[in-house]
């Protein structure tokens, strides 16, 4: 069996700690550190250290790692860190919980998370750095924009599309073959038809 490879998670608060369980649970990757903007160096986190903020992507192949991904809720803040993180010529690594379901004809763009639970349909897409969070369902053709955010118990009917950076808070669904505009947001429960 081959040794994890080793993984920086950008982003220490509820989303990357969550995104630090996937991980632990698939088994691919090894938790090496967090950055984080907000957190003081040296704290540990579930038995993960901080090494420092954002700025230190620049350093993290001089430390033998070369894979991240950025665990943060903010679709603008995640597209910017993103952006951050290829800049530093580092891979985003996409990274499905072994308790959710991808349809082996769906396309996941680099940095997106399935997490525990979410379904994702035949033929749907995850955009780049896109969410499906804990239930979240992603009916067959659905296409979620780059830096999409499907919170939990979300549901995107067939054929349906969400724009770049937009967010269906918890709940929410959009009907057969709906669209939502780049950075639309639904708030918990609403739908759209």
């Amino acid at each position: 069996m081959s040794q994890p490879i080793p993984l920086v998670i950008v982003g220490a608060g509820g989303h990357g700690r969550s995104v630090l369980e996937l991980v632990r649970l698939s088994g691919t990757h090894q938790v090496v550190a967090f950055l984080d903007d907000q957190q003081s160096p040296g704290t540990d986190i579930m038995g993960v250290p901080v090494w420092g903020s954002s700025t230190l992507l620049n350093e993290l192949p001089a430390r033998g790692v070369q894979a991240a991904h950025v665990a943060i809720g903010n679709n603008r803040a995640r597209q910017a860190l993103s952006e951050r993180v290829r800049a530093a010529g580092l891979t985003l690594i996409t990274l499905v919980h072994p308790r959710a379901f991808v349809s082996p004809t769906a396309v996941l763009g680099p940095g997106s998370a399935v997490m525990a639970l979410a379904a994702i349909g035949t033929e749907a897409v995850l955009g780049d750095g896109a969410i499906a969070n804990v239930g979240a369902v992603v009916d067959h053709h659905a296409q979620v924009g780059a830096y999409g955010h499907l919170g939990t118990n979300t549901t995107m009917a067939g054929g349906t599309c969400i724009g770049a950076r937009a967010w269906l808070q918890a709940g929410s669904a959009v009907g057969y073959g709906v669209r939502l505009s780049d950075d639309e947001i639904l708030g918990p429960g609403e739908g759209r038809a």
